[in-house]
C-alpha cells in the first residue's frame, strides 16, 4: 500500500520557493496552524464509497498537508467503531448514523462527531434469483424494458406467500443505524411490507411485529450469504450488489438513488474527544477529503476509470476491476444484460455532497423514532439540538475557506456563508412523501407504517403513550 510521509526537505525547499515566487501559497502547512498530531490511522470498510480516503492517499493530499496517514480495512462496522472510540482509530470513514446512534446512546454510547460528508446514494437493495421471479410478474413493463423504480409492491405477495406456508423472509442490511437499514425498511414499509420494531434496551432485534426480518450482515458476505439460502435479499453498498449480477446469484431491484435521491451515504467520523484536542490535524484530513471527492467528480466523473484502478487494489475494496467500474463509472446493471445510466448512482462533491447537513442527521433521527430505536415522543427542538451536537459545519467550512484561500477551490464550489444546515423541503422519495427537516414530528406523523407522536413499543406492540 502507498502510504504518505511528511514532506521531504527537497519539497519543502520548492514549496517555499513557489510561496516566495507566486505569493499566492499563502496558507500552507507550513505557515498554518501547527498540526497536534501527524501520523494518523484511519478506518475503512471495503466498500467504493471509501474512495476520498483512498484518493486522498493515494493523489498526496494527505501528504501536502503534512499528514502521514495509514488507511486500514475494518472487520465490521462495529469494529471500527469501537476502535474509534478507544483511540486505535483516529478517524474512520463510518455509516452517516454512527456518529448519530452513539450519540444517542442506541449500542455503543459515545460522542462522535463528522464534519464531513463523505457522499451521496450508492447502495442498493438485491434479491436472489427465486425471488425475483416470484416478483417480476408484478412489475409493469414499457417498451418492452420493466419499469423503474420497482417497488416493494411486487414483493409483498412474495412476503405473503412465505408467511402462509410458514417460512421466514429474511433480508440483510449491514448495521442496525446503517442508512442501509432505514432504506431497506423504507422501501418495505411503502410496499406496505412491515419491517419490524425495535424497543431497546430490552429488545435490539427489530423484529417485533415484522412481515420482513432484517439481521446485520457484514457487506463483503452479503453474495455468499444470500447465496447459501441464509437470506433472500439485502440492501448493502457497491460492489456486493454488483457482484450479485456477476456471479449470477441475485438481481438488484432498486438502487437508493430511486428510493431517496441524493441521500447521504457515510461520513468521516471522529470522537469528540479527539475532534477537541487536535483542531488543526481534524481541519487538515478534513481539507484532504475534500479535494478527493472534488478529484472524483472533477470534469463529469473524467478521473472515475482510475478511481475504480485504486480501488481494485486489495488494500482497499479488491474486487475486480469490471465490478466496481459497473456502478462507479455512471452505470448501474439490474437484471443481468438491464444496464442503465445512472451518472449519480456515487456522487463525492457535486450537488454539495460533502457539506454535513442538520437536515441530513435530523432525517436519520426521524428513522430511528420511527422504527423504536428512540422509543418515546421527542420534540423538534430536540431533534435541531441532537443534529447540532454531531454535525459540524463549521469545521467543513473552516477547511473549505482555507482552500479558497490557498487556490486550491473556489467560493462558489461550497455553500454560502449563510447556509442554515437545511436543505429544501423535498418529495424525491419512492412514496413521494415530502421531507421538511425543520419540522420532523410533522414528518413522522404521514406514514402508515411507523411510529408517531406518543406511541412506543411496548412488550412487543404499539402502544399510544
Amino acid at each position: 500500500m502507498k502510504q504518505t510521509g511528511r514532506f521531504t526537505i527537497k519539497k519543502r525547499v520548492a514549496a517555499l520557493v513557489v510561496a516566495a515566487s507566486l505569493l499566492t501559497f499563502s496558507v500552507t502547512v507550513y505557515s498554518a496552524e501547527k498540526l497536534e498530531k501527524e501520523s494518523l490511522k484511519l478506518g475503512f470498510i471495503k466498500l467504493t464509497d471509501m474512495a476520498p480516503l483512498a484518493v486522498a492517499l493515494e493523489k498526496g493530499y494527505f501528504e501536502d498537508e503534512g499528514l502521514y496517514v495509514q488507511v486500514e480495512a475494518q472487520a465490521n462496522w462495529k469494529v471500527l467503531l469501537d476502535r474509534v472510540v478507544s483511540g486505535e482509530l483516529d478517524g474512520a470513514h463510518m455509516l452517516a448514523g454512527q456518529p448519530i446512534g452513539s450519540t444517542i446512546g442506541f449500542g455503543t454510547k459515545a460522542d462522535i462527531i463528522t464534519a464531513f460528508s463523505m457522499d451521496l446514494n450508492g447502495n442498493a437493495i438485491t434479491v436472489s434469483n427465486d425471488i425475483w421471479k416470484q416478483m417480476k410478474p408484478q412489475i409493469p413493463v414499457k417498451d418492452g424494458k420493466l419499469v423503474h423504480p420497482v417497488k416493494a409492491d411486487a414483493l409483498k405477495p412474495v412476503v405473503e406467500k412465505f408467511k402462509n406456508e410458514g417460512k421466514p423472509f429474511n433480508m440483510g442490511m449491514v448495521f442496525p443505524v446503517s442508512t442501509h437499514n432505514y432504506e431497506l425498511r423504507y422501501w418495505l414499509a411503502a410496499g406496505g411490507i412491515k419491517p419490524g420494531f425495535y424497543a431497546p434496551p430490552q429488545d435490539t432485534s427489530g423484529q417485533i411485529d415484522a412481515e420482513a426480518l432484517l439481521s446485520v450482515t457484514p457487506p463483503p458476505q452479503m453474495p455468499s450469504t444470500m447465496d447459501s439460502g441464509t437470506i433472500v435479499g439485502y440492501c448493502v453498498g457497491e460492489p456486493w450488489n454488483q457482484q450479485a449480477v456477476f456471479k449470477g446469484i441475485g438481481v438488484p431491484v432498486i438502487s437508493d438513488y430511486e428510493i431517496w435521491k441524493n441521500n447521504p451515504e457515510k461520513v468521516f467520523g471522529v470522537s469528540k474527544e479527539w475532534a477537541d484536542k487536535n483542531p488543526n490535524t481534524h481541519k487538515a484530513v478534513v481539507k484532504a477529503l475534500i479535494r478527493a471527492a472534488m478529484w472524483l467528480d472533477a470534469e463529469n466523473n473524467k478521473n472515475r476509470p482510475e478511481a475504480v484502478e485504486m480501488l481494485s487494489q486489495k488494500q482497499y475494496v479488491g474486487a475486480d476491476y469490471e465490478v466496481i467500474a459497473n456502478s462507479m463509472t455512471g452505470t448501474f446493471e439490474y437484471e443481468k444484460g438491464d444496464k442503465r445510466d445512472l451518472p449519480d448512482f456515487n456522487v463525492f462533491f457535486r450537488h454539495n455532497a460533502t457539506y454535513p447537513y442538520y437536515s441530513d442527521a435530523i432525517w436519520y433521527l426521524t428513522q430511528m423514532r420511527r422504527w423504536g430505536q428512540i422509543n418515546e415522543e421527542k420534540s423538534d427542538a430536540w431533534f435541531m439540538e441532537t443534529a447540532k451536537k454531531i454535525y459540524r459545519p463549521d469545521i467543513y467550512m473552516a477547511a473549505a475557506k482555507a482552500l479558497i484561500a490557498e487556490g486550491k477551490a473556489k467560493a462558489d464550489d461550497f455553500p454560502a456563508d449563510n447556509e442554515s444546515g437545511f436543505k429544501a423541503p423535498t418529495g424525491d422519495f419512492i412514496d413521494g412523501i415530502v421531507y421538511d427537516g425543520s419540522k420532523p414530528n410533522d414528518y413522522l406523523s404521514k406514514f402508515a407504517i411507523g411510529l408517531k407522536g406518543k406511541q412506543k413499543v411496548v412488550g412487543g406492540k404499539v402502544v399510544d403513550g
